[in-house]
């Protein structure tokens, strides 16, 4: 392959950053990493079929397909990479990163298996690159919504009237702490449940969008110190 391989490789990392960056602000679930990973893998098994029809075919006008079995193993690593990805109780996904790493491991065999050695190496060392530190510095540099976490509240309390200055005080909390020391902490209520229970208290379900400078615990604490509060249980996403 010519020089033009690396650099269609270079922008399909960009194009991938480009949508995972839209995708985290959005708080969606496929991220900078995922996005990136599988726009990676693409267009290397893209470049991989391309060149190998040329490769490996003996005789113009040949009917063969080198990349036919290939493609089959694209598709079956699909499943396994699918057993990744897990459900969890409060209907988060999590492993979509993982998942996408091992449909790439997939393409960088395929690209070894054809002989495309340099490609492959520069493509592992990209796809390590883009997972490991464009996500350091696109929360170092970018905006503060993409330093966010979304963190997941479940408060248990009497049942009374004050459910909505206790909503108030967990958001004016965080912002007094961001006036003391001049950082971006403001929590987001992104999401909210409240249901009554059978032993005549009321739970309150919150799903928060965070800094990630601010510690879980001091998210528990800033609440279990309200009054009527009778449980408080905190689960970062």
């Amino acid at each position: 392959m010519t020089f033009e391989f690396y650099i269609k490789v270079s922008f399909a990392l960009l194009i991938g950053l480009l949508i995972g960056i839209d995708r985290q602000l959005k708080h969606k679930r496929l991220g900078l990493t995922t996005s990136m990973v599988i726009c990676v893998a693409s267009c290397l098994i893209t470049l991989v079929s391309i060149e190998s029809i040329t490769k490996f075919t003996e005789f113009n006008g040949s009917n063969r397909d080198p990349m036919r079995l290939a493609a089959q193993i694209v598709s079956g690593v699909g499943f396994l990479g699918a057993g990744v990805i897990l459900r969890r109780s409060n209907d988060v996904i999590s492993g979509l990163t993982s998942a996408a790493m091992i449909w790439a491991a997939s393409g960088l065999g395929i690209a070894v298996g054809a002989g495309f050695y340099l490609e492959a190496f520069y493509t592992v060392g990209l796809l390590l690159f883009g997972v490991n530190v464009v996500p350091v510095l696109i929360k170092r540099i970018g905006p503060d919504k993409l330093s966010e976490r979304d963190v997941s509240v479940k408060i248990v309390m009497e049942a009374n009237f004050k459910m909505t200055d206790l909503i108030k005080t967990i958001e004016g909390t965080v912002q007094t702490a961001k006036e003391k020391d001049n950082k971006q902490k403001d929590l987001k209520i992104r999401h909210i449940k409240i249901s009554d229970l059978n032993s005549g208290y009321q739970q309150v379900e919150l799903t928060l969008s965070a800094p990630e400078r601010l510690y879980t615990s001091e998210i528990y604490y800033l609440i279990k110190r309200n009054d009527h509060v009778i449980s408080v249980e905190v689960e970062q996403l």
